[in-house]
């Protein structure tokens, strides 16, 4: 049986005590190294000096536990970090911190339930606060956590926040009040000095990723089966992405009650009309080679999934060189006056990409159908942005999409999404950040970045 420990951090807001059991400390009390590789170390409180966390360790986050500014907490490879249902763990890295989590393809970093039957919301999530910019969509960090960590933004969109690679998140989620919660891995006004590739959200109560304005790029994220927005972006977000995957349980949603909300692959705003919808920054993600699977009508699919693409609020999105397929109610929606005005003048795109959906590949939802309707969203998208709809998701031609328990997104030899070359000649796209690639979609027949890191069938 592994021993128990406790360690408790209090930063400044709580006095500037730290009270540590059977451990050891560097001089400075800076560094804390387990004497037990047995041991499993419970955190709570705050972390106001540099830390490291061992992968001959098992480290139990009890509820809310924040890196302070000017402390950075290193992960080694392999190090778990696990949390129960009594006190969903959440670790914030607080504006002017950072965290150093470098795993790798053969010894990932996991933050996973601690149960013996784990479950979606028992560990609450992951959460990075940066100083980049933002239009102030939202005044505070959601998810319940206390009145002094808050607040996030400022006016550095270089800002550093460290780097996270290689890392599985769990069963994620912890929703405090309708539309106030923790997702999986949360993103508040990180800046572009920060690294994040290579990253799994599995099984999570909410969101997959969350971006809260900010201009952070990142490169290979996975969401898997999480319960509601896959990719959610809002706030102003401005950043890069280069290589998703979108998979959905066609049986598993979170509960929307009578909120009208929907569980979507991508879904993207500017604000959420308290303040007017092209209020600046606007949200402007590029994103380039996603590959995004609904759930295509299985048998017992929630009637809570919505929509592949699920663009609204005066948001302005260009989604280029990928596949979405399955997407229940809707492929691609555009929703509200500005977001159909930035479709329609090119500013935004679903572009060179492969659509297929259960109904209604193309929709505008809205008052304001002078601007955009759905008739010229579908001759605008097929035409002008290079995309082609599919008859049916196999006409895409990958190898298993839809087998949720052990998906294959790979391309097939001589498939649509092999040999339909990648695009990257319009709105950022011939950014030195792209990888230009010789087809679309996340992946091609070859070279599988998700091989040896990635857990699938929880």
């Amino acid at each position: 049986m592994k021993k128990l420990r406790t360690i408790q951090f209090m930063g400044l807001a709580g006095g500037l005590i730290m009270m540590a059991a059977s451990c050891s400390k560097s001089d400075d009390g800076g560094v804390v190294n387990p004497v037990d590789p047995s041991e499993t170390t419970d955190i709570r409180g705050s972390i106001s000096k540099d830390q490291t966390w061992t992968k001959d360790n098992v480290y139990r986050l009890r509820g809310y536990v924040y890196v302070e500014s000017g402390a950075t907490l290193t992960i080694e490879p392999g190090t778990k970090i696990v949390s129960n249902s009594d006190s969903a763990g959440v670790l914030i890295i607080y504006k002017g911190a950072k965290i150093n989590a470098k795993g790798t393809a053969s010894a990932p970093i996991v933050f996973t339930s601690n149960e013996e039957s784990p479950k979606p919301g028992d560990l609450g999530g992951l959460v990075l606060v940066g100083k980049a910019t933002g239009n102030h969509n939202h005044a505070n960090l959601e998810g319940g956590v206390d009145d002094s960590h808050k607040d996030f933004g400022g006016t550095d969109d270089a800002d550093n926040s460290g780097v996270l690679q290689y890392v599985r998140i769990e069963y994620a989620g912890k929703a405090v009040n309708p539309g106030d919660e923790v997702n999986g891995l949360s993103l508040y006004a990180v800046g572009s000095g920060t690294t994040i590739d290579h990253i799994q959200v599995i099984r999570g109560l909410d969101d997959g990723y969350e971006f809260f304005g900010g201009s952070v790029n990142c490169k290979y994220l996975i969401a898997y089966d999480c319960a509601d927005d896959d990719f959610d972006m809002d706030d102003g977000y401005h950043g890069k992405i280069q290589f998703g995957l979108s998979i959905k349980d066609p049986k598993f949603t979170d509960a929307k009650g009578t909120s009208g909300d929907l569980s979507n692959n991508f879904e993207i705003d500017n604000t959420n009309g308290k303040i007017p919808f092209n209020t600046q920054p606007m949200t402007t993600p590029v994103l380039s080679n996603f590959t995004a699977i609904g759930p295509n009508n299985a048998s017992g699919t929630s009637s809570d999934f919505g929509y592949g693409m699920r663009f609204r609020r005066g948001s302005n999105v260009t989604l280029a060189n990928s596949v979405v397929l399955g997407s229940q109610k809707g492929g691609l929606i555009i929703e509200d006056d500005v977001t159909q005005a930035n479709y329609k003048a090119g500013t935004a795109r679903f572009y060179n990409s492969l659509i297929q959906a259960v109904t209604k590949p193309f929709l505008v939802l809205g008052s304001d159908s002078t601007t955009l309707n759905t008739a010229a969203l579908t001759t605008l998208t097929l035409g002008t942005n290079l995309s082609q709809l599919l008859s049916g998701a196999e006409d895409a031609g990958l190898t298993d999409p839809f087998n949720n328990a052990a998906p294959d997104l790979k391309p097939k030899a001589d498939s649509k999404a092999l040999t339909t070359e990648g695009k990257f000649d319009v709105n950022g796209l011939d950014n030195s950040f792209f990888v230009k690639t010789s087809y679309v979609g996340a992946l091609d027949a070859s070279n599988d970045w998700t091989s040896g890191w990635t857990a699938w069938g929880k």
